[in-house]
Formats: structure tokens, C-alpha cells, sequence
């Protein structure tokens, strides 16, 4: 029983996983027209329901195989920089979301969680911004300094906020649908998920 829950669990992150590398194949586009190499993307909706479901742990494997994965099918354009910090950002949303809800486990702890993991996630984006984008990347400091308050921050403030509203609007519908038992042989095996 302890191994098919385990295999039910890695097809479920694996379908997550998929789910948000082809999301952002299809859905992307840029917010501010002066910086549109910053690209809207829901890649964090299925990261952040998977976090919900399975715990904040693997939250934070399901961001590392997403970055990956986007870095080298999607975006490699973006090179290894982009994966890194993706992975940072969004792994930092999802420990802290992840670890709140876990302790508490209500509607009240899910938003709670969402909004210190976005504030998390956002904060967390202008260190990033200022060691990666400068040093890497090649842009000016002065020039990232100027855009923090002007199109970095406002950036990801919007996006963390409309993938918040659409994990908090999809998450029971996928959470139901993640909970169906797998039948296998004709035993049906109820799994009982380790964040939700």
C-alpha cells in the first residue's frame, strides 16, 4: 500500500509538473511594455497547488523540476540564470505557503500563506534582481536600481497576486481531482496526501 500511495503521488507531481512547464508554453506575455522581457506565466498556480496538497517539500521539487524543465524546453533564452532564480523565488513562496499551511490547515491558513509566500517571493526577487540581472546578465546597477520601484517590484507584485487568486480559485477542484483513488489490478487505492 506504502508504495502504490508513493508511485499515486509521483504520477500526481509528475501531471503538476507537466501542467506547468505547458502553461507556460502557452500562456506568456509581458506587462509593462518598457520591460517586456518580464513575462507574466502561471507556471506557480500547479507548483502552488501540488505545495497545498503534498506538503512544502515537494513544493520545492516540484519548482526545481519546473525550472529545469523551462529553462531547457521553453525559455533557454533565459539560460541557467533564469531557472536559478526562479527556483529562488518561487521556492521561497512555496516553503513559506506551504509550512504555513500545513500548521494551519484552514481556508483562513491558505491565504495567509499565499500573501507571506508572495511578499516572500516578491522581496526575495530584488536581491536576486540586483546580484543575477547586474552580474550576469550584464545591465547596468544603476539601471536595475532604477526599475526596482518602476517595473521589477510592480512586476512581480502583479503576478504573485494573480497566481495567488487563480491557486486559491482552482485549488479544490484540483485538490478533488488529485484525491481520486488510481484503481490498479481492480484494488482501488485511497491515498491520504501529506500537506492536504
Amino acid at each position: 500500500m506504502r508504495n502504490k500511495n508513493a508511485i499515486d503521488r509521483m504520477v500526481k507531481l509528475g501531471l503538476l509538473t507537466a501542467l506547468s512547464v505547458l502553461l507556460v508554453y502557452l500562456i506568456h506575455f509581458p506587462i509593462f511594455p518598457s520591460a517586456s522581457y518580464l513575462e507574466y506565466d502561471m507556471a506557480d498556480v500547479p507548483i502552488l497547488i501540488g505545495t497545498f496538497l503534498f506538503g512544502p517539500l515537494w513544493g520545492l521539487l516540484l519548482t526545481f523540476a519546473v525550472s529545469l524543465l523551462q529553462w531547457v524546453l521553453v525559455s533557454p533564452a533565459g539560460g541557467w540564470v533564469g531557472a536559478l532564480m526562479h527556483f529562488c523565488a518561487t521556492g521561497t513562496c512555496v516553503l513559506i505557503a506551504g509550512a504555513i499551511y500545513r500548521r494551519l490547515h484552514t481556508l483562513r491558513g491558505a491565504l495567509i500563506g499565499m500573501v507571506a509566500g508572495g511578499v516572500a517571493q516578491i522581496l526575495m526577487m530584488i536581491p536576486l534582481n540586483l546580484i543575477f540581472t547586474v552580474h550576469f546578465n550584464g545591465a547596468p546597477q544603476q539601471v536595475v536600481l532604477a526599475m526596482l520601484p518602476t517595473v521589477i517590484i510592480p512586476f512581480n507584485a502583479i503576478k504573485v497576486a494573480v497566481n495567488g487568486l487563480l491557486t486559491f480559485l482552482l485549488y479544490k477542484q484540483a485538490g478533488r481531482a488529485l484525491r481520486l483513488p488510481i484503481v490498479r489490478d481492480g484494488a482501488r487505492s485511497e491515498e491520504k496526501e501529506g500537506g492536504g
